[in-house]
């Protein structure tokens, strides 16, 4: 282990990205014994940076002419690379970074970053290494951020501090405590209407009793946390009172998936992740749908049928606010899962507690009770921002897709 203080050698290689750029500069270090130290490499637009550092050598400049000379052989000066060689003293390890930034937009403007980067430095926040994560259907940067960590409310301070930056320049920002933590989730539910799918299915079975705006308005007044659920619920499946039963398979069979929620359960899936619903929806509507997802678990609501027809009422256990979160750890408890690798993602006020029972709470396209006490929120209409935020990238998406033979993009309005 190289100590802090030993004499090393940076070599910076940059120019256009090719095969053999890494081969040469390791070839001339091969021939020179060179102990390795840490490598690094990007390329943005097929322009390629290279960082080899090593542990010092007896002469700096001879190894400078030795790389520059194999560069030459190889071509590489002649096609417009560059080669820096600095001597210096190997600093401390860096630490591991402590928290993932992601930010999404459409676009990501110059003007929006600056404002996320002064935003981070007042917080003491230094960033370590920024990568993309994705160019569909948003933009999105993931920034990895050392900040300080040394108050109970440090984390709560850092997401604080980039909401305003995410409200101002209509991005969104998620900040998640990075390292192990991150990348150990291993179980996600979803909410069904207005999130797994579009739409509210309680108002489109009320639109065949001529009811729906009466039903919508309930609906809404429940989503913003203004009347308890539970009775909301009530009062709307009272407006279904002798509906022909038919009319639930005609909504199952209307229902439209959100954009990207089946990439979305796709990718999780074969990344392993336990998939279910919570929804303070119907099984009836629902179980068709999760069935052709794939989804484990589903956890809803049960309509009443007598005689063909609804009565007006739901039978068992009703998924409220209160049972959205036990459901949440029964499918953990099921599976063997913490709850701290479990994610939840909803958009209204019963989804209060489901996202505060969870280790990771999103907020998608959600009313402000929620947004309030999620951990971060997504204001973009497409359900694949889910995996961005996890760390998972369009390219790596799109990879898996294409081995499968479903990839494909859909062109944005």
């Amino acid at each position: 282990m190289v100590q802090p203080g030993t004499p090393s050698v940076l070599i910076t290689v940059s120019g256009p990205d090719r095969p053999g750029v890494t081969s040469v500069l390791m070839g001339v270090l091969a021939q020179a014994g060179v102990e390795l130290l840490d490598v690094e490499q990007v390329v943005i637009r097929g322009r390629l940076t290279l960082g080899v550092l090593v542990a010092a050598v007896s002469d700096v400049e001879d190894l400078t002419d030795r790389v520059d000379e194999a560069m030459a052989a190889a071509g590489l000066i002649a096609e417009g690379f560059a080669v820096h060689v600095e001597a210096g003293n190997n600093t401390v390890a860096q630490p591991p970074s402590t928290h993932a930034v992601v930010v999404l937009g459409n676009p990501v403007t110059a003007r929006a970053f600056r404002s996320l980067a002064s935003a981070l430095a007042a917080q003491g926040a230094n960033i370590d290494s920024i990568r993309g994560v994705a160019d569909y259907p948003v933009t999105g940067l993931e920034l990895m951020v050392s900040a300080p960590t040394d108050t109970p409310f440090a984390d709560s301070a850092l997401r604080e501090a980039l909401v305003g930056v995410a409200a101002e320049h209509e991005v969104d920002v998620a900040v998640e405590r990075a390292g192990l933590a991150r990348r150990a989730k291993r179980l996600i539910v979803f909410d069904v209407d207005s999130t797994l799918i579009q739409g509210e299915v309680i108002e489109m079975l009320a639109a065949k009793a001529g009811r729906e705006a009466e039903v919508a308005a309930v609906t809404e007044a429940a989503m913003r946390g203004e009347i308890d659920f539970e009775e909301s619920l009530h009062r709307r499946v009272q407006a279904l009172a002798g509906l022909d039963a038919g009319v639930i398979d005609e909504v199952a069979d209307s229902l439209e998936l959100t954009p990207g929620a089946r990439t979305t359960i796709r990718t999780l899936r074969r990344l392993g992740y336990h998939c279910g619903v919570v929804s303070g929806g119907f099984r009836q509507v629902i179980d068709s749908l999760a069935s052709e997802l794939g989804l484990e678990f589903v956890r809803a609501n049960t309509l009443e049928v007598v005689d063909g027809r609804l009565t007006g009422r739901v039978v068992g256990e009703i998924i409220d606010r209160p049972g959205k979160a036990r459901a949440l750890r029964a499918f953990a408890n099921e599976v063997g899962v913490p709850m701290e690798q479990t994610i939840a993602v909803g958009d209204g006020a019963n989804d209060i507690d489901m996202l505060g029972a969870a280790g990771l709470g999103i907020a998608f396209n959600a009313k402000p009770a929620l947004r309030d006490v999620a951990d971060t929120a997504l204001s973009h209409p497409f359900l694949d921002a889910v995996l961005f935020i996890l760390g998972v990238t369009r390219d790596e998406i799109e990879a898996a897709d294409a081995v499968d033979g479903t990839l494909r993009r859909v062109p944005l309005d």
